[in-house]
């Protein structure tokens, strides 16, 4: 099931991705982005789980689920650069734009941010084609929330 998400993410080409591989592909972006300063907190999983159970209407246990499956796919990802160009190609615009929002959310959830975060983030965002005043502003959004 990876391997075939893999080889379609980094084809020349990528296609639309069907609902289900588009969830978990930016689901383990989320993992990625909570794992990349090396403390992959309670909170930041407590928060994809949150995330994943108002964006797509899952149960807590069907989010669960499928964090666990992104957390397999973001550790056979290729490198960020890749995986998340792919993600660009496969994705519409309006979901990235609410993708970054997300990544912040998991990022600022265990109330810290880290250097690695931010600079992973800034990457993200622009690899999905998010210029960095959308990506503050997505921020200041999720701060304003919390």
């Amino acid at each position: 099931m990876f391997a075939d998400l893999l080889k379609r993410l980094v084809s020349p080409e990528p296609a639309q991705l069907p609902d289900p591989d588009a969830r978990l592909a930016l689901t383990a972006l989320l993992v990625r982005v909570a794992r990349s300063d090396n403390d992959y907190a309670e909170a930041e999983i407590d928060r994809i789980d949150r995330i994943l159970v108002k964006r797509y209407e899952l149960s807590p246990f069907e989010a669960a689920h499928l964090r666990g499956q992104a957390e397999v796919l973001e550790e056979q990802a290729p490198d960020t650069v890749r995986f998340t160009r792919a993600i660009k190609d496969a994705v519409p615009y309006e979901e990235r734009s609410a993708v970054v929002e997300a990544l912040w959310a998991v990022v600022l959830a265990d109330g810290t941010r880290d250097e690695e975060e931010d600079a992973l983030i800034r990457l993200v965002a622009n690899l999905l084609g998010i210029n960095d005043r959308d990506s503050a502003l997505a921020r200041q959004r999720v701060e304003a929330r919390s």
